[in-house]
């Protein structure tokens, strides 16, 4: 077995191709025909894996009950389960002797949820909950028609007030208000349900920075344990780095250079252009994902899961484009002290914003929208500089503005051109910063949007890191056989 490692002596390989391990599974191979077990195994490893992924990548991520709608056939089934056993409860309450079975249910079910939500040091909590609600007793006191049920739910709800979080009081409060048995344990099985998602979400972030330092490792086993079942392949992932490469053959612009996009000779050379980086080719193929198409279902399975995030960023980066090209054909038409103005640059970013809502939508009316855009915009730049109301601009110079506005729909627009390839530029410099502590420095023409660029800057890198974290073997794999064709087949030829 050959050594892939970038440090073999005589290695033409540059040495930023992730180094780490090469699967050995191949990157695609005909689907066999999987059994029932097989396929719900594959079904958990991907429920586990995009979980996991879940829990580590988003920050706000958090567990929410899931009830069915009150249309549909579920429910409809659960609203009447539920209506025939609170009714029950409601009928055996109210014969004399009362019935308690239903209610010593509900109590036992009661004690379970409240010992689960106990931290190891609530010992003395514990013991009290065992000690005022024992079943045993509770049992004797029914048969004998001397149980208090009124006693035992004010000790709940006291219990439940005091291991809940603060958004709960006003839950707390009402179930204090309420004073018929069925009514109140009914709400303190309501909120009791409440309590326990609340308890698994804060366990859930407890336990994040354990489960971030796992998180590369265990995903990066998953995915190739679903690729052994061959429940999934790299193929659309081989083609989205395929594209990639041929663009940096083809323009050159992937080199490994302080200047992204530029290509730079070698030295001793006219013609030869510098060696094709594998790192720089994989931030452009990251680029590519923001601009990728919503319906296709050729998306590279290694990103799969960071689709939706990576969909929301593209159409951010979008209305950036576009705000970033009113606001610098305004400055070019206006002159800069226009934008310099107190509060103009935010109105007009609000406007921009409520008026190109939705851009990235197929049935987005744009050139309608830049229209209505431009008019606004210039009854905002005449209110900056102090136009009196009434009072028409010379329309050769209000003409101008609004059809430079009104251009920017067009693809080929020059400033629209310019300032998408300027973001396309910064964020590619972002991908190669080691740190963000060292970001790039924002070019003078994205000044104005400097704030939102770099936010989403920050959210693209976070992504992008973390995924090459977990795949950078897998795509070391397909660059070395894209990059070095040659390199790959002596490699095979030295293993026979």
């Amino acid at each position: 077995m050959p050594n892939l490692n970038n440090d073999e002596p005589g290695s033409d390989i540059p040495s930023d191709v992730p180094n780490l391990q090469t699967p050995d599974s191949p990157s695609g191979s005909p689907p066999r025909q999987a059994s029932l077990l097989d396929m719900i195994q594959m079904e958990n490893c991907v429920s586990n894996l995009t979980l996991a992924h879940e829990i580590v990548v988003n920050r706000d991520f958090c567990f929410k009950q899931s009830s069915p709608p009150k249309d549909s056939l579920e429910g409809t089934v659960k609203e009447i389960v539920h209506r025939a056993f609170w009714d029950s409860l409601q009928a055996q309450l109210s014969l004399s002797p009362p019935d308690y079975t239903h209610a010593i249910t509900l109590l036992q079910e009661v004690k379970e949820i409240l010992l689960s939500l106990l931290l190891p040091g609530h010992t003395r909590l514990r013991a009290q909950l065992d000690e005022v609600l024992d079943l045993d007793l509770i049992r004797q006191q029914a048969e004998h028609s001397a149980l208090d049920l009124h006693r035992l739910s004010s000790y709940i709800v006291s219990t439940m007030a005091s291991l809940c979080a603060p958004v709960r009081d006003p839950e707390m409060r009402k179930l204090r208000d309420l004073s018929d048995p069925v009514d109140l344990l009914r709400e303190i099985m309501r909120v009791l349900s409440l309590m326990k998602m609340d308890m698994v979400n804060f366990t859930v972030q407890s336990l994040r920075p354990q489960l971030l330092q796992q998180a590369v490792q265990y995903e990066r086993a998953k995915f190739q344990e679903l690729l052994d079942k061959q429940a999934v392949s790299l193929d659309s992932t081989t083609a989205w780095l395929q594209g990639a490469v041929l663009e940096a053959t083809s323009t050159g612009t992937c080199a490994d250079t302080p200047n992204q996009g530029v290509t730079t000779p070698k030295k001793g050379s006219l013609f030869s252009p510098d060696p094709v980086s594998p790192s720089a080719v994989l931030n452009r193929a990251y680029l590519h994902l923001l601009s990728y198409d919503p319906d296709s279902q050729l998306y590279p399975e290694s990103v799969l899961m960071d689709r939706g995030r990576l969909e929301s960023l593209g159409q951010k980066l979008q209305l950036l484009v576009l705000e970033a090209s009113v606001l610098l054909v305004t400055s070019m038409q206006c002159g800069g002290a226009v934008c310099s103005v107190p509060g103009f640059v935010g109105n007009l970013k609000q406007t921009i914003t409520a008026l190109l809502e939705g851009s990235h939508q197929r049935n987005f009316d744009q050139q309608g929208a830049l229209l209505a855009l431009g008019e606004q915009l210039q009854k905002q730049v005449d209110g900056a500089l102090g136009v009196p109301e009434g009072l028409v601009p010379p329309l050769e110079k209000d003409s101008l503005l609004k059809r430079q506005i009104e251009g920017l729909a067009q693809d080929h627009d020059p400033v629209r051109g310019l300032i998408g390839a300027r973001i396309q530029s910064y964020l590619l410099a972002v991908l190669s910063a080691p740190d963000a502590q060292r970001d790039p420095v924002v070019p003078q023409a994205l000044e104005l949007v400097s704030t939102e660029l770099k936010e989403l800057g920050g959210a693209f890198r976070s992504i992008v890191n973390f995924n090459r974290m977990v795949f950078g073997p897998f795509y070391s794999s397909i660059l070395r056989k894209l990059l070095f064709p040659q390199r790959e087949t002596e490699m095979n030829v030295d293993s026979r």
